[in-house]
């Protein structure tokens, strides 16, 4: 039986259509190709497809991850981007290692989402989606801070926060915002989420990692106009006083193809410069 391989690329850049090309000769030597352009309309559900190829940079498998998830099958991500952390290959490496990706048996790495939720103080659900990398409460315009009641697990006692917001990050998201605010980098194989307070006005509150089981209710108490949550940078839901944001793991997890070639803590060290010592000056022998 051949392979059906779905090509979705982000035609509106110049160097992800150049690209999607090169990557679509090497599919086709593999399986039948399907073309699709990249967008955020739900996929036709009588579409069948055994793998998918997404060319274009991280913000783009980010998008389509949220879009094909469900329907369980391995995700190709080939970076056409800026920095490409988590879309692995380049189209010489999809051309290198074809014949494997194109396999029955794939190498896959299984990723945990998480599945928000943004409740009304009514008990209506004001919006919700999945995240990748993360959901951000932020505080928005006029840019005040803003007061939170964070719980983790029903049966626990929560803690307050005030300041410009807090994060909630999967283990893939770890090296993203969460990062830049001073948050943990966690490998992707932990099954974990990460609580970063943005700004907070409290010395003693560090970020945390807590299990992926565990629910997160954040109930917002003071609130600026603009203030919402934001899925990976991507997705938007004003939030006001009286909601709360429930998140937990997502029932499904994304599965991306690995590429053979490359090494976790090697590209956190490229691409991210983690650990990268001082630029000494030559003292000399």
């Amino acid at each position: 039986m051949t392979l059906r391989a779905l090509l979705i690329a982000n035609r509106t850049k110049p160097d992800a259509t150049r690209i999607a090309d090169e990557v679509r000769a090497t599919i086709a030597r593999h399986a039948h190709v399907i073309d699709m352009t990249a967008d955020d309309e739900p996929l036709d559900p009588s579409l069948g497809f055994d793998i998918a190829v997404v060319v274009g940079g991280d913000g783009t498998l980010i998008a389509q991850t949220r879009r094909l998830v469900d329907r369980g099958r391995p995700i190709v991500g080939v970076n056409a981007g800026r920095l490409g952390f988590l879309a692995e290959f380049d189209a010489g490496d999809l051309a290198l290692h074809a014949a494997l990706v194109f396999s029955s048996s794939p190498p896959i790495r299984q990723r945990l989402l998480l599945s928000v939720e943004v409740a009304r103080g009514d008990g209506s659900v004001a919006g919700c989606g999945l995240a990748i990398n993360d959901a951000v409460i932020a505080a928005g315009s006029p840019h005040r801070m803003i007061e939170l009641a964070l719980t983790v697990d029903a049966d626990a006692e929560g803690v307050d926060i005030t300041g410009d917001g807090v994060i909630l990050a999967t283990p893939t998201g770890s090296t993203a915002y969460s990062a830049s605010a001073g948050g943990p980098i966690v490998h992707p194989d932990v099954a974990g989420l990460t609580i970063t307070p943005i700004c907070a006005h409290s010395l003693a509150f560090r970020p945390v990692v807590v299990g992926a089981h565990e629910k997160i209710s954040i109930a917002l108490r003071r609130a600026n106009e603009g203030t919402c949550v934001v899925l990976d940078g991507q997705r938007f839901v004003p939030m006001q006083v009286g909601d709360t944001l429930r998140a937990c793991r997502h029932a499904a997890n994304a599965l991306f193809v690995a590429n053979p070639s490359n090494r976790y803590w090697e590209t956190l060290r490229a691409k991210m410069r983690w650990a990268a010592p001082p630029s000494y000056r030559d003292r000399g022998p």
